[in-house]
């Protein structure tokens, strides 16, 4: 017995000695931090003010467009500082440190992709007025993590303007879904990711009553997370003066408007991925064949550090490999190279600089022809009556006739394209003569009145662009579409409204579902009877819309990211099931069902997935389900008949992202449900009388 308890001490110790030397090892791979005085006195060199308004917006007014966009990097971290911590550790790739082995993914495309090896080599390329405005906002944030050391994770700091610049190179090319063709390739079977979907439109004064010049900006993004909206108003004496949404680490307005044009981004999903199958040198598996010859990979290692338990965090070597195609991928089912659109591309913080501060149409658009953002719909409206459509992308310049939507062979040197098709050549609508443009994820040939549109004729096949029509873009024509003398009211009334159209993939459904015979299950009969009777509405007193709505949503989330769906049958039989357990019936009210949650506050609320007034719903135990993503920031922009500007927007929670002890935590959640929203006071002299705070960064 002796023997075994003196082995037992002596493996512990062992145990112990390797745990200390990982915890040593790990510490000695944290960059330096500057000392906690030096980071703030970092204040000193920026002249800003913060104001905020009543409902905690913040309102950032620096001389410079440094100090204004340091006055955002510190606004920002005062609400969401987790979040915009998180995003720089994924940049990094070393969130895996503090989340474990479940971010190891993440960290690793972050080498895949080449990310920093693309900041490193470009940053200085950036204008030095543009690369000030990055290093701004870092040590805005960095002064925050000063002021509060302990919400501060290891490794954090020093943050700097590259940590910006390769938060745009990391993100941009999973908006048009680069991370579900990763998932597809590695995991065929990995649970889908949240559904993407967004709403833009514009009506020039031709078509509204007043003769003023209209844009809803209506992007449905997830509620919390990397890619949720902060709403922020931001001025400089240099003449960046912009109100509208921001990403966390984003120092510039994504979309939103500036006093003399907006725009409203949506997404889109034109084919600019391809995947190519490589064939191995059975001799030498670091080697691939190309146009008959065997070609070495471009190889290289990085450490994946991953927490295992308490301070002890696993390094892991890992490979990561490059063809003359792009980034490799090893898999069970074999070895596959990407080609995207993106790759290589670091000057995405330029092109919205410029989008920023444009005044005009011309400038605009010459912002656009920057052509450094991979994919994302554009829908513009300025002051002067101009309106316009843009299925903007980084098109390849696919010159040889493939199969490009399969697996391609990656032997062939003539398959892998190189550069993209100019930017002239993107589809985009102007000023067309029905007065309106429109994107709702769908197809670029559906984005006015019929008359309007442009023709598929005029794109070749190879540039895949998207021919879908989504529920929105079907009731956008059914409402706006039909409406030749909008009024603000009338606009509003469209943009919240709750129905599904006849030609929408969800009115399929419910045909298909309500055609089969029943054989005798009462259950579905009464379903059946329920959905025949349903007016297609999904406001929160409809008693169809229950059964409608947890019916299709999973088919239409599956759908959206390209996943395997379950059949209508079997998604209402899941759906009754679900109803029955928890409400004793398959009718209740939708707003029993569909519920909005933050804190305390816990509200019935209209729309559903699919619905111009979108909400997604995440599934409950007890049967119903929380909006946690779709209508979030919402903006709604008019030029009068002058040139005028109103602005009003409306978020689903507040200004707080995640503090939950703030008064803004959810104060604008009422007012969300409600369909209502609350004045931009984008001017010094709008805000005057709503200022409820007003303090430099560092001051509080």
């Amino acid at each position: 017995m002796k023997w075994i308890l003196r082995g037992i001490g002596a493996l512990l110790a062992l145990v112990a000695l390797a745990a200390a030397t990982l915890i040593v090892i790990d510490q000695a791979s944290l960059p330096k931090a500057p000392s906690r005085q030096a980071l703030l006195d970092k204040a000193k060199a920026y002249d800003v003010r913060i104001r905020r308004d009543e409902w905690g917006v913040p309102h950032v007014l620096g001389k410079s467009d440094a100090d204004a966009a340091f006055g955002l990097g510190y606004a920002q971290s005062e609400d969401d500082f987790a979040t915009l911590q998180d995003v720089v550790l994924a940049t990094r790739g070393v969130l895996a440190r503090d989340k474990g082995k479940a971010a190891a993914p993440t960290d690793y495309v972050t080498a895949l992709l080449d990310v920093w090896p693309t900041t490193n080599a470009h940053y200085a390329e950036l204008p030095a007025d543009l690369r000030k405005i990055l290093e701004a906002y870092a040590d805005g944030v960095s002064v925050y993590a000063a002021k509060h050391p302990e919400k501060v994770k290891a490794g954090l700091l020093p943050l700097t303007g590259h940590d910006i610049e390769a938060g745009f190179v990391f993100k941009q090319p999973f908006f048009y879904g680069l991370d579900g063709e990763l998932k597809r390739l590695t995991t065929p079977h990995a649970p889908p990711p949240p559904a993407k979907g967004s709403n833009g439109l514009a009506t020039a004064p031709s078509r509204n009553a007043d003769g003023a010049t209209r844009l809803l900006v209506n992007s449905h993004q997830p509620y919390t997370g990397p890619v949720a909206w902060y709403e922020a108003v931001v001025e400089s004496g240099e003449g960046w003066h912009v109100a509208g949404g921001f990403f966390p680490g984003s120092p510039f307005m994504l979309h939103g408007h500036n006093a003399d044009l907006g725009w409203a981004n949506t997404v889109s999903k034109p084919d600019l991925v391809d995947v190519y199958r490589l064939t191995l040198n059975p001799a030498n598996k670091n080697q691939y064949r190309l146009d008959g010859q065997w070609k070495d990979f471009d190889k290289r290692y990085v450490t994946l550090r991953v927490k295992l338990l308490g301070p002890i965090v696993l390094p892991v070597r890992k490979a990561v490999l490059r063809s003359v195609h792009g980034p490799v991928l090893e898999t069970d089912h074999g070895v596959f190279a990407i080609r995207y659109a993106g790759m290589g591309e670091w000057r995405q913080p330029l092109q919205y600089w410029r989008l920023n501060r444009a005044k005009t149409m011309v400038e605009w658009r010459a912002a656009i022809a920057t052509h450094a953002i991979p994919s994302l719909n554009y829908v513009y409206a300025d002051r002067a009556g101009n309106i316009g459509f843009v299925h903007n992308g980084q098109y390849p310049n696919r010159a040889v006739d493939a199969d490009w939507k399969g697996i391609l062979p990656g032997d062939r040197s003539d398959l892998i394209w190189q550069g993209y098709r100019p930017p002239e050549q993107t589809p985009q609508l102007w000023n067309p003569k029905s007065g309106l443009v429109f994107n709702s994820n769908n197809s670029p040939f559906q984005a006015s009145e019929a008359a309007d549109n442009l023709k598929p004729e005029a794109f070749p096949a190879s540039m895949g662009l998207q021919t879908n029509m989504t529920n929105r873009a079907w009731r956008a024509l059914e409402t706006f579409g039909i409406d030749h003398a909008i009024t603000d009211t009338s606009f509003r009334a469209h943009k919240f409204d709750v129905a599904f159209s006849d030609r929408s993939s969800v009115m399929e459904m419910v045909r298909e579902v309500t055609a089969i015979d029943p054989k005798g299950d009462a259950d579905l009969a009464k379903a059946q009877e329920i959905l025949r009777a349903w007016d297609k509405k999904a406001d929160i007193h409809d008693r169809g819309a229950a059964l409608a709505a947890l019916m299709t949503q999973p088919i239409l989330f599956a759908r959206s990211n390209d996943d395997p769906a379950p059949t209508p049958l079997a998604s209402l039989q899941a759906a009754i099931k679900t109803l029955k357990a928890h409400f004793g019936r398959l009718d209740p009210e939708w707003g029993e069902v569909n519920r909005i949650r933050r804190g305390t506050v816990n509200l019935p609320i209209d729309g559903a997935a699919d619905t111009y007034r979108s909400v997604w719903g995440k599934p409950e135990m007890d049967g119903t389900t929380t909006a946690d993503g779709g209508d979030t920031f919402i903006m709604f922009v008019t030029w009068d008949k002058a040139g005028a500007l109103r602005s009003e927007s409306i978020h689903q929670f507040g200004s707080a992202t995640l503090d939950a002890n703030s008064p803004h935590y959810a104060d604008q959640t009422p007012l969300f449900v409600a369909m209502k929203t609350k004045p931009v006071w984008f001017t010094e002299q709008q805000l005057k009388g709503h200022v409820k705070v007003d303090y430099r960064p560092g001051e509080r």
